[in-house]
C-alpha cells in the first residue's frame, strides 16, 4: 500500500481508463457532430439508489468532467404511485455525497408534460397514434410472442377527430383507469416486441409528488424518456444493456415528432455483483418485510446503505474505475469494492483495540493498586499522526477467540501454560482458566513479566500478540459485524435440490448481522461520526449513523482486514 493514497477526497475525478464510451465521444467531438458534451443522469424516483446507480452515476457524470462538458440530473417522475419526496430526496444526497454536482436546476419528467401532451396531439393528428379500448389483458394478448406476430388493435383505424377527442376525455379524467390508452401505429410484426404498437399513455387518477393532481393520464418511460432527452439537448443518452431492445422506438419516437434534438443512445453492461441483489422492487420487498432496518441498512448494496456502513465516496468510485466498462454482461466479485475501501482505511484511518467477545483477565502477580499509562501509535506507517494513551492494570479485557484451552502446537494464542505479549504492553503467561458451574471459562488467570515492555526475553521466543483493553477504563459499545447478505452468490438463481426456485429472502445469510457487547480503549469515547478505525486484528469499523442520531455509540465493521468469505463459504 503506497503511502502517498490520494483517493480520499469526497470531490469526484474523472475517470481515468480508455472505454469504448470515450472513443465514441471522441469520434463525434472530431466529426464535430456535437459542440460540448451533455449527458444525464435520470433515475426514477421509486427508491434509493444502489451500487448499480453508482456506476450509472460515474459513467454520466465522468464522461461529463472528462470532455469538459455538462450531466443533469433528472428524476423520471412518470409513475405517481411509486413515486414519492423522499426517494427525490434521497437520490438527491446520494449524489451529492458521490462528489458529483449537476449542471443547472434540478430537473424533472413531469417538467415536460405540457410539451410530452403537445407532442402526443401532434402523433394523433400524424395518424400515427391512436386511442385503445383493449383491456391490459387484452393488449398483451394481441402484441404476440417472441415467435408469433401480433394483431392489430379493432381500434387502430379509429378516425382522427374521435381519437383527439378521446384523448382529451382521458386527461379530463372521464375515463377510468384501465379503460384507455394511447397507442403509437408502428407495426404489429416487428420482430421487437417494444414496437408492437406500444402504449405511450394510460389513465391513472393518481396525486403526483411535483403535479398534485392536474394530470389524469401519464406518460410512459419510453416515450417520457426519450423527448425528455431531446427538450434538455442530451448529446448522448447513455443507459444500460436491456435498454437496447427499446432503442429503435427511442428513435422512431424523435423521428416522428417536430423536435431538433437527437440525442445518441449508448448501452454499457450495467454493473452486477454476487452475494446481492440490486432490482428496487425486491428491495423494497426486504425492507417493507422488516428484514432490513430501512433502506440503509448495512447490508443492503444502496449508496446510503454502503455509506452506513463505513464506504466510502472515493472506495465506490475507486470501485467503478476498476470494474471498467464493458458491452458485455458480467458478475463483479463484491471482493473488489472490500478491496477498494480496505486500501483507503489502510492509510486512513488511525488504529485501537476493541474487545468484541470480552473475556476478563486477572494479572495476578501486578500490583492491586498500580496502574501505568501506555503510549501506543494510532498509525504504524505515519508517525505524524501522533499516538494514544491507554492504561494497563491489573484486570484487562481480551477477546474469547484468543483462548483455547486444549490449544493445538501452532496456536500462538493464550492457552494455559503458554505466554503471548499484550499489544504495545507485557508479556503474559495462563495460570488458570476459572469456570463457572456450567463448565464454561469466566476468567483467567495470568502472570506477567516486568522485564518484556516493548522488548522480547532473551531466553525464550514469544510469537503470539494478541489485543486488550483495561477493564477499569475501557469504555462499553455495541459492535455489529456484517456480512455478505446472501449465502448464494446469485442469490436470484437459487434451486433446490429438486433445481425448483428457491425465494431469494430464504437465501439471506443468517451471519449478515451478528451483534456483540464488547469493550473499546477509552481514547475512542468522543470518536466523531465521520471518523473511521481499524480496531486491530478484527478489521475496519466507523460509528453508525442511524444510532448516534439517537445519542448512541454503535460500531459497525464496514470489512476485515482480509477477505475470508471464500475461504469460509466453500
Amino acid at each position: 500500500m503506497s503511502e502517498e493514497y490520494n483517493a480520499t477526497s469526497q470531490e469526484s475525478v474523472p475517470m481515468q481508463n480508455s472505454n469504448f464510451l470515450k472513443q465514441i465521444i471522441q469520434s463525434d467531438l472530431s466529426a464535430d457532430k456535437i459542440s460540448q458534451v451533455v449527458t444525464r443522469f435520470p433515475p426514477e424516483p421509486n427508491g434509493y439508489l444502489h451500487i448499480g446507480h453508482a456506476k450509472a452515476i460515474w459513467i454520466n457524470f465522468g464522461l461529463a468532467e472528462y470532455f469538459k462538458g455538462v450531466c443533469h440530473l433528472r428524476m423520471d417522475d412518470t409513475n405517481p404511485e411509486k413515486e414519492n419526496v423522499e426517494y427525490v430526496q434521497s437520490i438527491i444526497n446520494d449524489v451529492q455525497w458521490l462528489g458529483y454536482q449537476w449542471h443547472g436546476p434540478l430537473r424533472y419528467a413531469s417538467q415536460y408534460f405540457d410539451q410530452l401532451y403537445t407532442y402526443a396531439i401532434e402523433l394523433i393528428n400524424a395518424g400515427k397514434a391512436f386511442v385503445c379500448e383493449l383491456t391490459p389483458d387484452e393488449t398483451r394478448e394481441y402484441r404476440g410472442t417472441l415467435t408469433e406476430s401480433g394483431k392489430n388493435s379493432p381500434y387502430r383505424t379509429r378516425a382522427i377527430e374521435d381519437n383527439l377527442r378521446l384523448f382529451e376525455e382521458m386527461q379530463a379524467g372521464k375515463h377510468p383507469e384501465g379503460s384507455l390508452s394511447l397507442r403509437l401505429k408502428i407495426d404489429m410484426a416487428s420482430p421487437n416486441i417494444n414496437m408492437r404498437d406500444p402504449v405511450i399513455y394510460r389513465v391513472k387518477i393518481a396525486h403526483h409528488h411535483a403535479t398534485g393532481d392536474t394530470w389524469n393520464i401519464y406518460p410512459m418511460y419510453d416515450y417520457a424518456h426519450c423527448i425528455s432527452d431531446a427538450v434538455e439537448g442530451i448529446t448522448h443518452s447513455l443507459c444500460s444493456l436491456e435498454f437496447a431492445d427499446h432503442k429503435p422506438l427511442y428513435d422512431w419516437v424523435l423521428n416522428n415528432i417536430s423536435i431538433d434534438c437527437h440525442p445518441q443512445q449508448i448501452e454499457f453492461a450495467r454493473l452486477n455483483t454476487n452475494y446481492t441483489i440490486t432490482s428496487k422492487r425486491k428491495l423494497k420487498r426486504l425492507v417493507d418485510s422488516g428484514l432490513m432496518d430501512g433502506w440503509s441498512d448495512p447490508r443492503l448494496p444502496t449508496i446510503s446503505g454502503l455509506r452506513r456502513r463505513g464506504y466510502t465516496a472515493a472506495s465506490l468510485r475507486a470501485f467503478c474505475e476498476s470494474t471498467g466498462l464493458s458491452r458485455a454482461n458480467s458478475l463483479v466479485d463484491m471482493g473488489m469494492l472490500e478491496a477498494c475501501i480496505r486500501e483507503e482505511l489502510d492509510y486512513t484511518a488511525p488504529r485501537a483495540m476493541c474487545v468484541i467477545r470480552p473475556l476478563k483477565v486477572v494479572i495476578t502477580n501486578y500490583p492491586d493498586d498500580q496502574a501505568e499509562l501506555l503510549n501506543l501509535p494510532l498509525h504504524p506507517k505515519r508517525e505524524e499522526l501522533g499516538h494514544r494513551e491507554i492504561t494497563f492494570a491489573r484486570e484487562v479485557w481480551i477477546d474469547q477467540n484468543d483462548f483455547l484451552e486444549n490449544a493445538p502446537r501452532k496456536f500462538f494464542r493464550l492457552a494455559p501454560g503458554k505466554e503471548v505479549r499484550l499489544r504495545g504492553a507485557y508479556i503474559i503467561k495462563c495460570t488458570d482458566a476459572v469456570k463457572n458451574a456450567q463448565g464454561e471459562i469466566t476468567e483467567l488467570h495470568c502472570t506477567y513479566d516486568p522485564e518484556t515492555l516493548g522488548k522480547m526475553p532473551q531466553d525464550r521466543k514469544v510469537k503470539g500478540v494478541i489485543h486488550w483493553v483495561p477493564v477499569q477504563q475501557a469504555e462499553p459499545v455495541e459492535i455489529r459485524l456484517y456480512d455478505r447478505l446472501f449465502a448464494d452468490p446469485q442469490p436470484e438463481l437459487a434451486v433446490d435440490d429438486d433445481q425448483q426456485p428457491i425465494d431469494f429472502i430464504d437465501r439471506i445469510n443468517p451471519d449478515s448481522l451478528v451483534v456483540h457487547q464488547g469493550y473499546i480503549e477509552p481514547a475512542q469515547a468522543n470518536t466523531p461520526l465521520e471518523q473511521q478505525c481499524q480496531f486491530e486484528r478484527e478489521g475496519y469499523f466507523c460509528l453508525d449513523s442511524v444510532a448516534f442520531e439517537q445519542g448512541l455509540r454503535v460500531w459497525n465493521r464496514t470489512v476485515g482486514l482480509r477477505d475470508s468469505w471464500q475461504k469460509h463459504s466453500k
